[in-house]
């Protein structure tokens, strides 16, 4: 197993960057009927998406080990995690520019089904593989259970209201 480098990580905070600006701009252009919706969020679901929040965003900066190192195979791990990020802004752009809906926020993009929770859900798993760090992945599934099972939640009830 490898050793664990405490320090801190700039990619963490630009991948951080690139989660929180869109969503800080989201909390002006929520779509409308989205307290509605959110107020029917599974409990189990909101306290592992919490959870997950808080633990990815202190971990993803206080390990220096998801900065670049040296370039290997294992980069690979880092250049699609950070794709799937680019594509994660590339979702913003589009809901941002649509008529911001229920539907255009729980959309897919690329194939990728509820874009809005997957893609940074991905990007930072794999960011954990390149890392090479177990707490990160953790805390990552827990997130992930969480973000993504709430959206799936809200896409039901969007499709179930239609």
């Amino acid at each position: 197993m490898q050793h664990l480098h405490l320090g801190f990580s700039y990619l963490g905070l630009i991948f951080l960057c690139m989660l929180f600006i869109p969503n800080m701009i989201w909390s002006k252009y929520k779509p409308i009927g989205y307290e509605k919706i959110a107020a029917n969020e599974n409990k189990l679901l909101l306290w592992l998406e919490r959870i997950g929040e808080v633990a990815v965003t202190v971990l993803v900066l206080i390990f220096e080990d998801f900065n670049i190192q040296r370039i290997t195979l294992w980069s690979l791990f880092l250049l699609f995690s950070f794709l799937l990020m680019i594509c994660y802004e590339l979702y913003w752009i589009r809901y941002f520019k649509s008529k911001r809906t229920l539907k255009d926020f729980y959309s897919s993009f690329l194939f990728i089904p509820v874009a809005g929770a997957t893609l940074p859900v991905i990007a930072f798993l794999l960011l954990s593989i390149y890392g090479k760090n177990i707490f990160l992945l953790a805390a990552t599934v827990l997130l992930g259970i969480g973000h993504i099972g709430i959206h799936l939640q809200h896409k039901k009830e969007i499709i179930d209201q239609a």
